[in-house]
């Protein structure tokens, strides 16, 4: 499956208020999710001594599953193509390599 047919088939399960029309809950469901795969790392850490266990490793597929979902949709959202926010995104980073400015702070550096 490539980006473009998850975008679309993704679209097919989105059911919330306004949308076609709003950035704003799956901006929300985006945060959220993210926090749920920080708060599994977390508990592996304290409770597991940070070994990742098969099970665990499912856990965060399927919450890293989530947050895929969400910036598709937001990306739905804006218009944009998943495909494209993704080749954008390594375009970007490919380019800081390059110049050596991979490290460091700053969007536009």
């Amino acid at each position: 499956m490539n980006f473009k047919e998850y975008q679309e088939e993704s679209k097919k399960t989105a059911k919330y208020p306004d949308k076609g029309n709003n950035y704003i809950y799956p901006t929300l469901g985006l945060a959220g999710e993210s926090g749920e795969v920080a708060e599994k790392i977390k508990k592996i850490i304290r409770d597991d001594n940070g070994i990742v266990s098969s099970e665990k490793k499912e856990e965060i597929k399927k919450e890293l599953g989530d947050v895929l979902w969400y910036i598709s949709q937001l990306s739905t959202e804006f218009g944009l193509e998943l495909e494209d926010v993704a080749s954008t995104n390594l375009e970007k980073l490919l380019s800081r390599l390059e110049r050596d400015k991979i490290s460091g702070s700053g969007d536009n550096r």
